[in-house]
């Protein structure tokens, strides 16, 4: 094991240790002592959220914050005694599981309640009660059993939400949709400032210039910003979540321990542990991704009965440094990317880390799930722009730039235990389903899975006409458009994959309409994916 390996586990065990202690007092709280604190205000003003289901639990979130544009959330220093309960109804008339939590400033008043005991397969409704109110009802469900032969597994695959370039009325068609789970993957929040003529609304936190300077107060009060709005929050209400986060939760265009706009390392570390730590505090994941100091465990496997695995992958904290940053253009349409980089080439760059490359090589090997999701944060089949004489330019963000790292895992999939492959992305704000090849640059080359990539839910896309270069540089794309925002619904079942694209016009509107932009098809047995 390498030094640096063994400080991080040794880290963690301590921060594990910490936030055991934590959970620990709830045994020791008395009943009594939910009343010794009030609040006239509103103490809920974040919601409730769900997330990370299992046949036999589901992680239940909340933060207590009255006052939620305050970096503490208007609390006092103490932790206070949080109830929850788990109902068969929303009533709370049938009460299954219930306990009490400890809301500790430590966390910033945050809950991660892993409510245990639970039925597979069945929908239930929680809330909490702190400051003498209850919280708004939440509604979850758990996975089913792992030996279930389930029929149907239905999810919204969203991403890429910039408060400042619209409204999140995706969100509010989400939280009113029949799905058993949102799958999110990446830039939850945005720290960067859209410029004025791009502008729908404005962030109610600006973030410092000097990216040195943002704190863990900036970040917890930016993401409290961000969970006002009551779409995103019917959205949490009404669904359990998967999550997988990219640059923007942090700083844009970072990887793993450097960032591009930041020399000094050490500072860098900070503001991505600072940045970490709100990201923990205000999402629905489990209390043992608990950060230790600038490391956080994001990635997972999930099961779905006998119908589908998904594996969780973490694209930002393990990743190579960019490379030829000396040669990095700005394209006129937009992003950034590489032309001519010989460093890209380089066959030991990762975009994953060893760990997680050979993790899921292994667990694809041996899942005997009739479909295997690999949820990830960006597009994986080539979007390259071809540029007759001058050469390719590669969006220097994706895994266009780390091509022996998607050599490698398309090696993986390729294999002959693997079958029924299909990828999901987000990050590049357009909606695509295209099909991955051994060789993505080979046209012979034998296809082997399928990907659906969301566009984004606010964050502004290219114009069509660049959108229109990139589908004619890259023939296995099948569906490709920039000029709408949105959300895919997809429907999975033993012998196929539905996905249906839904957009609506940029910039979003509070009261926009979405529409059936297209529909894709994924066959058992068959790679690849087809419009229908």
């Amino acid at each position: 094991m390498q030094r640096r390996d063994l400080f991080r586990q040794l880290s963690r065990a301590a921060a594990a240790l910490a936030w055991q202690q934590v959970f620990a007092a709830s045994g020791r709280v008395q009943p009594d002592d939910a009343s010794a604190w009030s609040e006239p205000a509103d103490v809920f003003t974040l919601g409730v959220a769900s997330g990370e289901p299992q046949p036999d639990s589901v992680v239940l979130w909340t933060r207590l914050a009255p006052r939620p544009l305050q970096a503490d959330g208007g609390m006092p220093a103490r932790a206070i005694p949080v109830p929850w309960e788990v109902a068969l109804d929303a009533r709370f008339t049938q009460v299954v599981r219930q306990g009490v939590a400890v809301a500790d400033p430590a966390v910033a008043h945050s809950v991660h309640v892993v409510a245990h005991g639970l039925q597979p397969g069945r929908a239930y409704f929680y809330r909490f009660s702190a400051g003498g109110q209850h919280s708004p009802v939440g509604r979850t469900r758990t996975a089913p059993a792992k030996d279930a032969k389930v029929r149907n597994l239905r999810m919204a695959l969203a991403s890429c939400q910039h408060y400042e370039h619209g409204f999140f009325t995706a969100h509010r068609e989400i939280s009113d949709a029949d799905v058993d789970l949102v799958v999110f993957v990446g830039d939850y929040i945005y720290t960067t400032e859209a410029p004025r003529h791009a502008q729908v609304r404005k962030h109610a936190h600006a973030f410092a210039k000097d990216l040195a300077a943002r704190t863990l107060a900036d970040y917890r009060v930016h993401h409290a910003s961000y969970k006002l709005d009551a779409d995103l929050r019917a959205a949490h209400a009404a669904h359990p979540w998967l999550m997988v986060w990219d640059d923007h939760e942090v700083l844009a265009d970072y990887a793993g321990d450097h960032d591009p706009y930041l020399d000094d390392a050490q500072a860098f570390l900070a503001v991505r542990a600072a940045a970490y730590k709100a990201y923990f505090e205000h999402m629905p994941v489990s209390p043992h991704r608990v950060p230790a100091r600038a490391d956080m465990p994001m990635q997972g496997r999930f099961q779905w009965g006998q119908l589908a695995d998904l594996w969780l992958l973490d694209t930002r904290q393990y990743r190579d440094a960019s490379v030829c940053q000396g040669s990095v253009l700005h394209a006129p349409m937009g992003g950034k990317v590489l032309w001519r980089c010989k460093a890209a080439e380089e066959g030991n760059r990762t975009l994953l880390g060893q760990g997680q490359e050979d993790g899921l090589a292994e667990g694809l090997a041996g899942s005997m799930a009739s479909w295997k999701f690999i949820v990830q944060t960006t597009q994986m089949s080539p979007g390259l722009l071809h540029v007759p004489v001058a050469g390719d330019l590669v969006y220097a963000e994706g895994w266009d730039a780390f091509p022996a790292a998607r050599a490698r895992l398309m090696e993986a999939i390729a294999q002959p235990r693997v079958q029924d492959v299909v990828v999901l992305g987000g990050d590049v704000h357009r909606h695509v389903a295209a099909n991955l090849r051994l060789d993505p640059r080979d046209r012979s080359s034998p296809i082997v899975a399928s990907e659906i990539v969301a566009s984004s839910i606010t964050s502004k896309g290219l114009s069509e006409l660049a959108n229109a270069w990139i589908k004619s540089s890259n023939p296995d794309i099948v569906h490709m458009r920039s000029d709408e925002r949105g959300y895919v619904l997809i429907d999975v079942s033993p012998q196929q994959v539905q996905c249906e694209f839904r957009g609506t016009l940029h910039p979003v509107r509070a009261q926009a309409k979405f529409r059936t932009q297209a529909r894709c098809l994924i066959e058992r047995g068959v790679p690849g994916v087809r419009k229908v």
